[in-house]
């Protein structure tokens, strides 16, 4: 109750220009419709409608969708993308209007379409900040690892962003671990997002449309992890024409088919990957490699049909799974995402969509003793997710957004099985429920001046059939309590608020400044600072309070030569409570009692990030440099004193 409360304040306080007159509101109208790449019906992210009258404008969201409400009145409208041709319309804005745009690539473009999705001076116009985003020309174009571009390994070129282990995905965000970056596939939480044993990442470049990586000031709608949030968006398919492309690699080989099912209504893609070292090691002159099996495949696709102007549904997924085997070990793991999606235009200023997700990580470990003893370790995590999200483009100097989202956490974290030689040894699963409700506005206050507010509300449920140890002063479990099926017996809850400030200073340079408050329920556990595909996540609990960062940040932006040279320079401050370290020599895997092995205290990170980027052009890329501190004051480790993570 406490939190819808402060919804309906928020909404009494909502500026919204225009109310003051009811007769000026009668006569709003709105112009809204989506903007899409004229060649493959590809939603175009963040394409910017500028009104040339009133100075005036909008971007498109995650589909592609846009809504302007304006006075009665004749406007010139610009709809723009960066490496797309501009298209200039005249609007006599009487009634609603319902205005789909499609944006030819420009000429220099047509051989390869790039999807970029920043305007030409975005660097210092736009709110947020803490943030990077990849266009696919991007990836593409930094040097690959075996012949393979790899969309992880061009995040770790990011300033703020460095790689837990030379060579490997994993990536650590402004001092935080790498458990702590939110991975999302077309929503759908990704646990393990490496191949190969962290050569390679799950991510087909193939397949991808969109890549945005928050550092902080990570929007209301997400949550659930406390250093950074890494969304990537699948594409489409060609809803033109059938196409396909491939490629061989000197480790795998890949294909990608894409097309319309109904021309303009509805299309596909399907992308697949494969390595072939497998093929290759029987005729290895070494026995014991000849004798091994290594390789990994994934498969990606997606399929969307506009029901008619106001539904449109989506149906993406991918799998996953590494595989290596030799006469003594086997491992394989492996990554399931299911996403089904209904975009509705309740209005033409209301656009909402439902989804539902799935998403498992599972692996297994066999080994082999002597002849006829085999030992098989499994290991499982689920998650089933419903949620709603919804904008409201209740003016042109408001954006609303607001939604809520349920989690139903499945953990099995081992069995170990070895036939009829041993009893078979089961660690008990956890489960537990995660919620969220959330609300913000984006708003601009002035011709300079913007600002955006949203508070987010978590809550965090654990169920049974649960147990629950308890542990003395020495960590030692002195007993422990068994919760039945379905049987509430642990919450956490709290508030998350987000905001940000951007003031510009003139038309090349602006200073920006955000404050947020993440909260994680789940974190791992692994014996490696680089990680492993064996690494466990265990979820908060009685004796594990949830960890809870504030970030501060500051930001000067400043473009050069007519924003063709886009510089910033960022410091943050970032306090963590709750934080988990391990004590020496600790038990990880196949302990009942992993808890007793946990030690918490605190930790803060701080640090400043440069970078000075040309966007466009024959020669272009970056530069950047990062300086970051981290430290940890546990009182169970290092005698209390502050060390550096």
């Amino acid at each position: 109750m406490r939190f819808w409360k402060l919804v309906l304040m928020f909404m009494y306080v909502l500026p919204l220009p225009g109310m003051a007159e009811n007769n000026e509101l009668l006569k709003r109208f709105t112009v809204s419709g989506y903007i899409r790449d004229a060649l493959n019906g590809e939603a175009l992210i963040g394409a910017t409608v500028f009104v040339k009258e009133l100075k005036t404008g909008t971007i498109a969201n995650s589909f592609g969708f846009y809504s302007l409400s304006l006075p009665a009145g004749s406007y010139t409208f610009e709809f723009s993308y960066v490496g797309y041709t501009a298209q200039v319309i005249a609007i006599d804005l009487q009634a609603d209007r319902t205005v789909n745009i499609q944006l030819q690539p420009e000429p220099k473009e047509l051989e390869e379409v790039v999807v970029t999705a920043e305007k030409p001076n975005a660097n210092v116009a736009r709110l947020e900040m803490s943030s990077n985003r990849l266009d696919t020309k991007t990836i593409r174009n930094v040097p690959a690892l075996m012949g393979e571009v790899d969309l992880l390994k061009v995040v770790q070129m990011l300033p703020g962003v460095t790689a837990t282990s030379e060579g490997t995905t994993n990536f650590s965000v402004r001092g935080g671990g790498y458990d702590q970056n939110l991975i999302l596939l077309d929503d759908a939480p990704v646990y393990n997002a490496s191949h190969l044993m962290g050569f390679f990442s799950v991510f087909n470049n193939d397949a991808i449309r969109d890549v945005k990586l928050y550092k902080g000031d990570i929007p209301a709608s997400a949550g659930g992890r406390l250093s950074s949030l890494l969304d990537v968006r699948m594409k489409e398919g060609n809803n033109q024409k059938f196409s396909g492309t491939g490629g061989i690699g000197s480790v795998s080989s890949r294909l990608t088919l894409e097309g319309p099912v109904l021309k303009d209504r509805s299309s596909f893609i399907i992308s697949g990957r494969r390595t072939y070292l497998d093929i290759f090691t029987p005729l290895a002159s070494d026995k014991q490699l000849r004798d091994s099996r290594l390789y990994f495949y994934d498969l990606t696709a997606k399929a969307n049909a506009a029901v008619n102007d106001r539904n449109r549904i989506f149906l993406s997924a991918y799998a996953g799974r590494d595989y290596f085997k030799n006469n003594f070990a086997s491992m394989e793991f492996g990554n399931k995402t299911v996403t089904v999606r209904w975009n509705h235009l309740f209005s033409q200023r209301l656009f909402a969509n439902a989804t539902a997700l799935y998403s498992r990580y599972d692996y297994a470990l066999g080994f082999r003793f002597i002849e006829g003893v085999n030992f098989l370790w499994t290991y499982n995590m689920e998650d089933v997710t419903g949620k709603l999200d919804a904008i409201w483009y209740p003016n042109p100097e408001n954006t609303v957004r607001f939604g809520m989202q349920s989690t139903y956490h499945i953990l099995n974290p081992g069995r170990v099985s070895s036939g009829d030689v041993f009893p078979t040894y089961v660690l008990p699963a956890a489960y537990s429920l995660e919620h969220a409700v959330y609300m913000s506005n984006e708003q601009t206050i002035s011709r300079r001046l913007s600002a955006k507010y949203g508070l987010r509300f978590s809550l965090f449920q654990n169920l049974g059939r649960g147990v629950v140890y308890h542990f003395d002063d020495q960590y030692n479990a002195t007993d422990s309590v068994v919760y039945d099926a379905g049987k509430i017996f642990n919450t956490y809850s709290g508030f998350e608020p987000r905001i940000g400030l951007k003031y510009e200073l003139n038309d090349v340079s602006s200073l920006k400044a955000s404050y947020s408050r993440t909260r994680q329920y789940y974190q791992m556990a692994s014996n490696s600072a680089a990680g492993t595909p064996l690494d466990l996540w265990f979820s908060a609990s009685p004796n594990v309070k949830p960890q809870v960062a504030d970030q501060v940040a500051l930001g000067y932006f400043r473009d050069f030569m007519k924003h063709k040279v886009q510089a910033s320079f960022e410091i943050y401050y970032k306090a963590m409570q709750n934080t988990i370290d391990f004590r020496d020599h600790a038990l990880l895997y196949g302990n009942r009692k992993l808890e007793g092995e946990l030690r918490f205290g605190e930790s803060r990170a701080y640090g400043a990030e440069w970078m000075v980027q040309v966007p466009e052009g024959r020669l272009n890329g970056w530069i950047s440099y990062t300086f970051s501190h981290t430290e940890r004051t546990i009182p169970a480790i290092n005698n209390g004193k502050t060390y550096l993570a």
